[in-house]
C-alpha cells in the first residue's frame, strides 16, 4: 500500500509541475503581451492627435477631406485593436482557466485512484485474512492459539497494539490480552486497567468483578511509551447459550484519525473474528462438556457405565503386572421404584445424587464409583482382596441405611441396597465373568431378604456357569424361532364319558440341527425370562392353526389347545392375530382354547378380567393350566370365570397313593362341577389313575396312557385307554 501511495504522488507531482509550467508560460506571455499593446495604444493616440491639430489648421484647404479620411481610418483601426486586445485576454483568461480547471481535475482523479487502489489493497489484505480462518476441531479446541495466527495477518493490515476478548461466565470474567510486542509493566498494567474497564462497562458487570487474565504477547512492532490517547474498537460477542456474554476489540494509538474505509474494513474483520471466537469457544465449551459426559453421569457426577469399563479393562491390566488383587461392589437400591412412584422423580433423583455422596465418603483416593444404570452402582476397590471389600460394602450399606432422606413436600423415607461382591483374581480373572458373578452375587443378596452384601465365592463357580449357559441357551432359542425349529407336538385328551377324543394340546417342541427333540421344560422358562414367550407363542399357534385346518378338511372337528405366555394377556394382539387366522384357515374361534397356567393367571387379575371379556366376545374358550397349585385359588375362582380348569398333574399323578391328593383332586373336581367349570385331569399314566379320575366325576383326561405328544393329531389306541 505504501509502494502504490508513493508510486501516484510521483505522478501527480510530475503532471502538476507539467501544468504549473504551462499555466506559468500563459501567465508571462499575457502579462508580456500587455506591453506592446500600452504602447500601439499610446502611439496611436498621439498620431490621432496630430491628424486632428493639423485637420484644425487646414480648415477648408484641400488636403481637409484627406486628413478626415486618415482620422475615420484611425478610428477603425482602434476599434479593430480593441476587438484583438478583448479577444486575446478573453483567450487567456479562458486558457488559464482550463488549465487550473485541468489541474484540479487531475488532483481529484489521482485522489480518487489512490483512494480505489488503497481500498481495493485493504479488500485484498483483509480476504487473505478471511482466508484464513477455517473452523476444525483442533482450531476449536486450541481457540485461543488459532486467534493469534489470525491476529498476526490482521496486524498487517491494521498496526493495532493491544488486542482482547473478554467472556463474562457465571460471576467470573475472563480476560484474554494479546500484545504486539514486549511492553513494559507499567504499559501492559495500563492496558489491563483500560480494556478491563471497558469489558466491564460495556458488558454492564459490576466493578468488582473477579477477573481472570490471561496475557500472549506476539513481537511485532516497535513498542509505545504511552498509551493514555490509546483509541479503541470493540463489538460485542452474541450470547451462544445462557451465561456466556463476550466481547472483543482493539486498541491501538496513532497519530492519523482511520478513514471511514479502514475502520469499516477493521469492523468487518473483528465482526467475523466475533463469530469465529464466540462459536470457538462454545463449541469448545460443548466439547468438553461432551468429554465429561462421555465419562460422567449428569445427575450425580459419578463415572458412567462407559468409563467403569475402561478403567475395569486398566485394572486387569495393572492388577495383572503388580501381582495386586481388587474388588467391585455392585449395589442396587432396594424397591427404589416406589420412592419414584410415591414421591416423583425430583425426588428420586435428589436421592440418587445423596446417594453418590454417601459412596464417595466410604472411599479412599483411588477407589471409583459409577452409577451405571437408574438405581445401579458400581464401586470399584483398587488392591482390596475380599475381606476388606466385605468390610467398605458394610460401611455402604450402614451408611445408606442409616441416612434419612427427605422429599419435597418435608417428608422423610430411608432407603436400603443389596450388595454383590466380587474380586479378582480369585473369582474370574475374566471380565465377562466378573460383571455376570456381581450380577449374580447381588440378585442373591436380594433374594435372601435385601440390605446385605453377598460374595461370588459364596454362589461358587458353577452358578456363572449356569447363567451363562443359560444365556448361551437364550441365544440358541432365538435363532430356533427365526429358523422355525420350535415345532408344535400334539397331545389327545379324551372325554371321560366315552374315551373319545375332545382335543389336542400343542406342546412346543425344539428341534435341534442333528434332529434331536427337546421337550418345552427345559427352555419355556427361559424363553420367558428373555421375552420370547410372544414368539414361541405366535410360532405354535401358526404351525398348529395350519395342522387344525387341513384336520378339519379331513373331518376331525376336535378343540385345539394352545398355550399362552404371562406376555399376551398384557394386551400384545394375540387375540386379533389368531382371530385373523382363523378367518383365513376357515376355523371357528370355538374350536380354539387358550391355555395359561395358574400363576401367571394370577399375577395380574385386572388385565386378566379384560383379557377373558375380549377372548369370549371373539368365541375363544379358555383353560386354567396347573390349577390348585396357587396359593389363593378359591379368590380368583370367585374373581374370573373359566371354561376349563386343568387339575395340576402333581396332584393326580399320586391319587391312588396319597389320601391328601385324592381328597384335593376330589373336592377340587366338586368346587368346579358346582360352579360349571368343566374339569382335564393332568398326568394320567396308568389305567387306575384314569379309572379314579372318571369316578371322581372329571370331564376329561390327559397324560401319556391316553396318548404321547406327537407331530401330527394321531387318534389314540383303544388299548391305551382300556
Amino acid at each position: 500500500m505504501a509502494v502504490v501511495s508513493k508510486q501516484l504522488e510521483e505522478v501527480r507531482l510530475r503532471v502538476v509541475n507539467r501544468l504549473a509550467k504551462l499555466l506559468e508560460t500563459q501567465t508571462r506571455n499575457k502579462i508580456f503581451g500587455r506591453n506592446p499593446t500600452r504602447l500601439i495604444r499610446v502611439s496611436h493616440e498621439e498620431i490621432i492627435q496630430e491628424l486632428e491639430c493639423s485637420l484644425q489648421l487646414a480648415g477648408d484647404s484641400a488636403s481637409t477631406p484627406s486628413i478626415q479620411k486618415v482620422l475615420n481610418e484611425c478610428g477603425r483601426l482602434d476599434r479593430s485593436l480593441d476587438l484583438l486586445f478583448n479577444e486575446r485576454q478573453r483567450q487567456w483568461n479562458k486558457s488559464g482557466a482550463y488549465v487550473q480547471a485541468l489541474l484540479d481535475e487531475f488532483n481529484e482523479t489521482l485522489t480518487d485512484l489512490a483512494s480505489t487502489l488503497i481500498e481495493k489493497d485493504l479488500l485484498e489484505r483483509q480476504s487473505r485474512v478471511l482466508e484464513q480462518i477455517i473452523l476444525s476441531h483442533e482450531n476449536v479446541s486450541q481457540w485461543r492459539e488459532f486467534v493469534k495466527h489470525i491476529l498476526i495477518d490482521f496486524h498487517a493490515i491494521f498496526p493495532f497494539n493491544f488486542f482482547y476478548i473478554a467472556f463474562a461466565e457465571d460471576k467470573n470474567l475472563a480476560l484474554s490480552l494479546y500484545y504486539f510486542d514486549d511492553y513494559s509493566n507499567e504499559v501492559k498494567d495500563q492496558a489491563r486497567n483500560m480494556m478491563a474497564q471497558q469489558v466491564i462497562t460495556d458488558l454492564n458487570l459490576p466493578k468488582d468483578t473477579p477477573l481472570e487474565i490471561e496475557e500472549s504477547t506476539i513481537k511485532k512492532e516497535r513498542p509505545v511509551q504511552d498509551i493514555n490517547n490509546a483509541s479503541l474498537i470493540t463489538l460485542a460477542i452474541p450470547e451462544h447459550r445462557p451465561k456466556l456474554a463476550g466481547l472483543l476489540g482493539v486498541a491501538y494509538t496513532s497519530t492519523s484519525t482511520l478513514s471511514a474505509r479502514e475502520e469499516s474494513v477493521i469492523r468487518s474483520i473483528l465482526a467475523v473474528m466475533v463469530m469465529v471466537v464466540g462459536s470457538s469457544k462454545a463449541l469448545s465449551r460443548t466439547l468438553s462438556e461432551l468429554e465429561y459426559y462421555s465419562m460422567h453421569d449428569p445427575l450425580t457426577g459419578l463415572y458412567n457405565r462407559r468409563h467403569f469399563n475402561a478403567i475395569l479393562d486398566y485394572e486387569i491390566g495393572r492388577s495383572q503386572r503388580h501381582n495386586h488383587e481388587f474388588s467391585i461392589l455392585l449395589l442396587d437400591l432396594d424397591d427404589f421404584k416406589d420412592i419414584n412412584d410415591s414421591y416423583g422423580h425430583p425426588t428420586g433423583d435428589s436421592a440418587l445424587c445423596e446417594i453418590a455422596e454417601a459412596l464417595r465418603d466410604n472411599l479412599r483416593k483411588g477407589d471409583i464409583a459409577c452409577r451405571i444404570g437408574g438405581d445401579e452402582f458400581v464401586v470399584l476397590l483398587t488392591e482390596t482382596g475380599r475381606d476388606g471389600a466385605i468390610k467398605v460394602a458394610g460401611n455402604i450399606g450402614k451408611t445408606i441405611r442409616d441416612k434419612s432422606f427427605k422429599t419435597e413436600s418435608g417428608k422423610h423415607f430411608h432407603l436400603t441396597a443389596s450388595i454383590g461382591i466380587v474380586t479378582y483374581p480369585h473369582d474370574s480373572e475374566n471380565v465377562t465373568e466378573l460383571l455376570s458373578g456381581m450380577d449374580l452375587a447381588m440378585y442373591r443378596a436380594k433374594n435372601l431378604g435385601k440390605d446385605g452384601a453377598f460374595t461370588v465365592e459364596a454362589l461358587g463357580g458353577e452358578s456363572i456357569r449356569a447363567n451363562r449357559n443359560t444365556r448361551d441357551l437364550a441365544e440358541k432359542l432365538r435363532d430356533a424361532l427365526d429358523e422355525n425349529r420350535i415345532l408344535p407336538f400334539y397331545q389327545p385328551i379324551i372325554d371321560c364319558k366315552n374315551d373319545q377324543v375332545f382335543a389336542y394340546e400343542a406342546l412346543a417342541r425344539l428341534m435341534e440341527p442333528d434332529g434331536e427333540l427337546i421337550m418345552a421344560g427345559s427352555f419355556i422358562d427361559i424363553m420367558e425370562k428373555y421375552s420370547l414367550g410372544r414368539g414361541l407363542d405366535r410360532a405354535i399357534i401358526s404351525n398348529a392353526l395350519q395342522y387344525k385346518s387341513h384336520q378339519m378338511q379331513a373331518g376331525h372337528q376336535t378343540k385345539l389347545f394352545v398355550n399362552l405366555s404371562a406376555q399376551e394377556i398384557q394386551g400384545r394382539g394375540i387375540l386379533a392375530y389368531v382371530e385373523e387366522l382363523c378367518v383365513q384357515l376357515s376355523i371357528l374361534p370355538s374350536c380354539i382354547v387358550f391355555e395359561i397356567l395358574e400363576r401367571d393367571a394370577i399375577s395380574d387379575i385386572s388385565n386378566m378380567r379384560k383379557f377373558l371379556s375380549s377372548l369370549r366376545k371373539k368365541g375363544f374358550g379358555f383353560a386354567l393350566d396347573d390349577f390348585g397349585s396357587g396359593y389363593n385359588s378359591f379368590h380368583y375362582l370367585r374373581e374370573l370365570h373359566f371354561d376349563y380348569v386343568k387339575i395340576d398333574g402333581t396332584f393326580v399323578r399320586n391319587i391312588l397313593h396319597s389320601k391328601i391328593d385324592f381328597a384335593l383332586v376330589q373336592n377340587l373336581s366338586n368346587l368346579c362341577q358346582d360352579i360349571g367349570i368343566r374339569t382335564v385331569a393332568e398326568f394320567v399314566e396308568n389305567q387306575e389313575t384314569l379309572d379314579a379320575v372318571k369316578a371322581m366325576g372329571i370331564n376329561y383326561a390327559q397324560g401319556h396312557f391316553i396318548g404321547m405328544p406327537g407331530i401330527s393329531m394321531k387318534l389314540p389306541t383303544m388299548q391305551a385307554i382300556g
